[in-house]
């Protein structure tokens, strides 16, 4: 098992360079922006453009070969020296490490609170099918699915900040982390995420469980007289558990990729989400890279933890070849 962990670990190196080198392809053949617009300006003040460019070029290193200029590059991803932010003027490390925790804040309760109760209801709708819980759990599966993120954020947002006043409609930076106000500003963006991801996994979860309530091992253990809890949790749920742990990282990273954009433009959060859409908007190349660079990191060390907890989950895969 030790190397077999030590490969997967190789792996996820291996695919962190290949990103990281895509990454400098891309934005070696990317025109700079701030080049064009300094030339701009040059000639509209009678300079030389030309001059101008060989200036910025030799300041930021691009009259480099592109080996240097690569080794240069990783050696400054390495080193967290992730460039700098024009729109922002300061290290594009500094304004991630400042926008993280405002991500951090709704996702990571809404993580945990997908993942239970995701879970935990499609255990009890697979063990109790056809039956009047059952159809309440599918029917609200189908909602949470189907309603757009954006659209029921502004719906509740409408509702319970502007009619009736219970939760601030801006989100307010002032606020202590822990304390009472902070709770309210990020009940409903919780409630949001927390809505869609808990109907995924409540759908997998679900079928997942189906394929062994009827197993011919269930029906044994429960002619030997097994406890109902040990059942569900030892003897369906185990089993279960390792393709869910697929969809336990899809959700994560979908959470830290797409829903964040959404979430925080509607609710004001200055999170990562808002930090790339800004950058985006406002072409911070630098920024762009590191807002993007992280989600794809996240997807890496969360494919690595999943390869892991295969083998801790289902004894049975053999992992000796591999």
């Amino acid at each position: 098992m030790a190397v077999y962990v030590l490969r997967r670990i190789v792996w996820a190196i291996v695919a962190a360079l290949l990103i990281l080198s895509l990454t400098f392809l891309l934005l070696y053949f990317t025109p700079e922006t701030q080049l064009t617009e300094l030339q701009f300006q040059a000639a509209q003040a009678g300079q030389d453009p030309n001059s101008v460019g060989d200036a910025y070029e030799r300041y930021h290193g691009l009259d480099q070969p592109i080996s240097v200029q690569y080794i240069e590059f990783m050696t400054n991803m390495v080193s967290l020296n992730w460039g700098w932010s024009e729109t922002r003027s300061q290290p594009v490390i500094t304004a991630m490490a400042e926008a993280i925790p405002y991500s951090m804040m709704y996702a990571v309760p809404s993580i945990f609170l997908s993942t239970i109760l995701g879970i935990a209801i499609g255990l009890y709708s697979a063990t109790h099918q056809y039956t009047r819980g059952d159809y309440a759990a599918t029917a609200f599966a189908f909602f949470g699915l189907s309603i757009p993120d954006f659209w029921f954020a502004i719906v509740l947002l409408v509702v319970f900040g502007g009619t009736l006043g219970w939760v601030p409609i801006l989100f307010d930076t002032s606020v202590a982390t822990v304390s009472y106000a902070n709770v309210k500003q990020l009940l409903l963006p919780v409630t949001v995420l927390t809505l869609t991801s808990v109907a995924s996994l409540m759908r997998y979860s679900r079928a997942e469980a189906l394929e062994y309530v009827e197993a011919a091992f269930v029906k044994t253990a429960t002619a030997k007289g097994v406890g109902e809890r040990r059942l569900l949790f030892r003897h369906i749920f185990r089993p279960a558990a390792v393709p869910l742990a697929t969809i336990l990282v899809g959700d994560l990273v979908g959470i830290v990729f797409v829903a964040s954009y959404l979430i925080e433009v509607v609710f004001g959060i200055p999170g990562l989400g808002t930090l790339s859409y800004r950058a985006i908007v406002n072409q911070d190349t630098a920024l762009v890279v590191g807002t993007v660079l992280v989600p794809a990191f996240l997807t890496i060390i969360g494919n690595l933890a999943q390869d892991i907890a295969y083998t801790m989950l289902d004894p049975r895969i053999d992992y000796s070849d591999r």
